[in-house]
């Protein structure tokens, strides 16, 4: 049963907390104090099965005891025994309880192919080690950001709901009515050349790993 963990919203106003995965020792140690310079609640571990144990998707209920750990973000190391980054990852995203909470993998070797792996698997990034801190209050600002808006949007459906049905239903007919503007078929967007349009087109795993690549 996935009850052990819960996910906080991403942008809560309390203290953001990250589950950190790395089976180094000393890797685990910096990953920790950056994330605590960044004002971040850690809870690090040394392998993918403690993770598990520790968001209690091990299948053992209570076995470490870390039922209702709020998480907001998972990162962790590719390159472990017994359980990969990739593996743990796959378990997190196949979790209904868990899915949502972004997962960053983090790796000392820059291979295209694993990071096209990770992305299309549900990654939010790929961090080439060693993290630096520019890394870490980025990565944290994102995820406050993004808790932000979902909390906007959460209540903009919110007023739609209770909000005046009349009124709802003559505004979707307008939208529904209004014609679309035109442009040539072929024509890329206006300002845009043909690989800003294919960038905009791509699925989302190109565009972060297009983002990656332009870092790296």
């Amino acid at each position: 049963m996935e009850v052990a963990g819960e996910v906080l919203p991403s942008g809560s106003s309390q203290e953001l907390h990250v589950l950190a995965v790395d089976d180094s020792y000393v890797d685990r140690k910096v990953i920790e104090k950056l994330l605590k310079i960044s004002s971040c609640k850690v809870t690090a571990v040394e392998s993918g099965a403690r993770a598990l144990q520790c968001l209690g998707l091990d299948g053992e209920k209570g076995s470490l005891g870390f039922n209702g750990l709020k998480v907001n973000i998972i990162m962790t190391d590719y390159s472990m025994p017994e359980m990969t980054g990739y593996e743990l990852l796959k378990k997190i995203k196949r979790s209904s309880a868990f899915r949502e909470i972004p997962v960053v993998i983090m790796s000392s070797e820059n291979i295209l192919t694993r990071i096209d792996s990770c992305l299309e698997e549900g990654a939010e990034e790929y961090l080439v080690k060693p993290v630096k801190l520019s890394d870490v209050k980025r990565l944290m600002k994102d995820c406050v950001t993004r808790g932000e808006t979902e909390e906007k949007e959460g209540r903009r459906v919110v007023k739609r709901k209770f909000g005046d049905d009349n009124h709802t239903s003559s505004l979707s007919s307008s939208l529904l009515l209004s014609p679309l503007p035109s442009s040539p078929s072929n024509a890329p967007p206006s300002g845009c050349d043909l690989a800003t349009s294919e960038l905009l087109l791509s699925p989302l795993q190109s565009s972060k790993r297009s983002k990656f690549c332009a870092r790296y």
